[in-house]
């Protein structure tokens, strides 16, 4: 039997001319997490218990009505969707409007910071099929940070004091990966670019923030020796929304 051939995937600097194209893999990139953040915050057992009272509550409500009781309970699983969707869609409208407004300026004018895109062959074209982004930051940037979540993953942070040298660090900003690319090994490719790029630039760590439903990703940080330093629900939605969403920010870490 012929061995597969492995993908190859060319990783380069971010050039403008890439800017439609890198927004709407960050946006598709972040909401495909609504729907595993939802399937995980109903199938706890508060949710489910919840969801079974409101439907006996329909049912009786309505006459003994399994109409009502299935309109009752869905109004339940609709509200927690709508929560999870807020918290991920309202973390993509922050950050286009912010650093991916004008990634020119942000990200290739700034030496501390960097993006890059990774590209595959598709039907004989060059796609661009991921991208990952650092943001350095330096002593009093400590207490500017904020906790959002990011697709790939959640854009990460500390609350540390300053670290042993002058208190610079890089924050992985995006990390993301289209769907049919993955389990390819570009994860890792993108990984070793960021934490290389860190070691350029003198940072001692590496700091990246992971909403809970992420398994794939806080799977690929473990396995380069990130380690978990703390967890919160600060996702600067509406605080009941993380509540019912049930989704927390893992904060990960990774000297290098």
């Amino acid at each position: 039997m012929a061995q597969k051939k492995n993908t190859v995937f060319s990783i380069r600097e971010y050039s403008p001319s890439d800017k439609h194209v890198i927004q709407s893999l960050f946006r598709d990139g972040l909401l495909e997490h609504v729907y595993p953040a939802f399937f995980k915050a109903m199938s706890h057992p508060d949710h489910i218990g919840i969801a079974l009272s409101i439907s006996m509550a329909g049912y009786v409500l309505g006459g003994s009505s399994y109409f009502q009781a299935l309109l009752f309970g869905s109004a339940w699983a609709g509200l927690i969707y709508f929560c999870c969707h807020e918290i991920y869609e309202g973390y993509v409208l922050r950050r286009l409007s912010s650093d991916m407004a004008d990634i020119q300026a942000h990200y290739l004018e700034n030496p501390d910071n960097g993006l890059w895109v990774a590209e595959a062959d598709d039907k004989g074209k060059s796609k661009v099929v991921g991208l990952v982004a650092v943001t350095g930051k330096r002593g009093a940037d400590e207490v500017e940070r904020f906790d959002d979540c990011n697709g790939g993953v959640f854009g990460g942070g500390a609350e540390f004091g300053q670290d042993a040298i002058d208190g610079s660090y890089g924050e992985m900003s995006h990390m993301v990966v289209l769907f049919p690319w993955r389990r390819k090994n570009l994860g890792t490719l993108l990984m070793e670019k960021a934490l290389d790029f860190c070691k350029d630039r003198g940072y001692s760590r590496l700091i990246v923030d992971v909403s809970s439903p992420q398994k794939a990703a806080i799977s690929l940080y473990q396995k380069f020796g990130f380690i978990q330093t703390s967890s919160h629900r600060n996702t600067h939605s509406n605080r009941w929304f993380s509540k019912l969403a049930r989704i927390n920010v893992k904060q990960m870490e990774k000297f290098v």
